[in-house]
């Protein structure tokens, strides 16, 4: 067992990109990555076969919030933890429930304990605080947890972007002390990230910075972006916080994005990337592929039995055809979920490696300009 190790493998003169390696117990990641989410311990139409043979994902997601409400605890603990629960035996990253717990801003209540929430569920109360947080993702068994955070909505006055910052920042001070008096489970070791806050606010994100960098964490997180500001302003800060935060630790963008904004935050200086857009929006008939966006729903797809995407590297891109795709959707079957869903997340993969090579071939800057006109055009 050993704590996370980051390598810088390569860099951009040009911009801030980097190339690197994650290694955990449960495997290398290269970086920069796309970690494909899996709420409720699976990625949504996906399975884990698929996830490593066509995605080729490295790390994926579980959510805390979903996991605690349902199997439950005692069932994950029972199973060895949700790798043996679901039968990943990659890296896997879970989040604190902090996002999921503020979204139901009608059925719950922020204190300085923590969140006392209602179950979407069964409208059962429940309180997450900074150190029960810490235990229930000891128990789900991520390689990399999170702090428990605020995320304050867009948009927010400074004074309540202050106050919820500073919340934020003692919260991770007892997660901290928490996840340091408590042993790891399932005998692998599991990583605390902390996550920078301070809304839209660059000096508040600066001391935000600051407080995270003192952990002297093996990672650290961006949070509270990709929320409803504008795209400009999410690139502005991102930069701001990379700028601060340690060189030689991985930096992960929480919740972004399009594929262009993770090419463009990637060249801020972005390690580690999450999103649900890959499969939400492939059940929702929209695709992303290597010559622009597909509305697949349109009828000018009816007849066009060229591949989804001859570009990239997944059997279900290239053997399947656009008008099939398009029929599936159209009839509501479920094969069209899955098709739609497991094209986009290898898309995502393919992106983020290809920006590797990129970066390690010293050209990445002038492949990234091209890529992002590209990869907006509405097909």
């Amino acid at each position: 067992m050993a704590a996370l190790q980051f390598e810088l493998e390569g860099g951009c003169l040009q911009s801030a990109a980097r190339a690197g390696k994650v290694t955990t117990d449960h495997g290398e990641i290269l970086t920069p990555i796309f970690m494909p989410v899996g709420t409720a311990g699976s990625v949504k139409a996906v399975s884990q076969q698929q996830l490593k043979e066509d995605v080729k994902a490295q790390i994926i997601l579980g959510n805390t919030y979903h996991l605690y409400l349902r199997p439950g605890l005692e069932t994950l603990e029972a199973a060895g933890g949700l790798h043996r629960f679901n039968g990943w035996d990659r890296p896997i990253l879970t989040d604190s429930g902090g996002y999921q717990v503020f979204s139901l801003s009608g059925t719950r209540k922020i204190q300085e304990e923590g969140v006392v929430f209602q179950s979407h569920i069964d409208g059962s109360r429940h309180l997450f605080s900074p150190e029960k947080v810490m235990d229930i993702q000891r128990v789900i068994g991520g390689d990399i947890i999170m702090a428990f955070d605020e995320c304050p909505p867009y948009p927010s006055d400074y004074v309540y972007a202050e106050k919820s910052m500073h919340l934020t920042h003692r919260w991770l001070d007892r997660c901290w002390e928490h996840f340091h008096a408590t042993p790891d489970k399932y005998r692998y070791t599991q990583n605390l990230f902390p996550i920078v806050q301070g809304s839209t606010y660059a000096d508040l994100r600066k001391a935000s910075c600051a407080h995270i960098a003192s952990k002297n964490a093996v990672g650290n997180a961006i949070g509270g972006l990709s929320v409803g500001e504008p795209e400009q302003q999410m690139y502005d800060i991102t930069q701001a916080c990379c700028e601060e935060l340690p060189q030689d630790r991985p930096r992960y963008l929480m919740g972004v994005g399009t594929p262009w904004n993770i090419l463009e935050c990637i060249a801020r200086g972005i390690d580690m990337f999450d999103c649900v857009m890959p499969t939400r929006n492939g059940r929702n008939a929209m695709l992303f592929t290597s010559k622009g966006v597909i509305n697949i729903d349109n009828k000018k797809w009816e007849k066009d039995f060229s591949p989804i995407d001859d570009g990239i590297d997944s059997n279900m891109s290239r053997f399947y055809s656009k008008a099939y795709l398009r029929h599936l959707i159209k009839s509501k079957e479920i094969l069209g979920l899955t098709i739609a869903s497991v094209h986009n997340l290898a898309f995502y993969l393919h992106l983020v490696k290809e920006a590797r090579a990129h970066i390690l071939a010293g050209d990445f800057v002038s492949w990234k300009n091209q890529q992002v006109e590209l990869l907006k055009t509405r097909l």
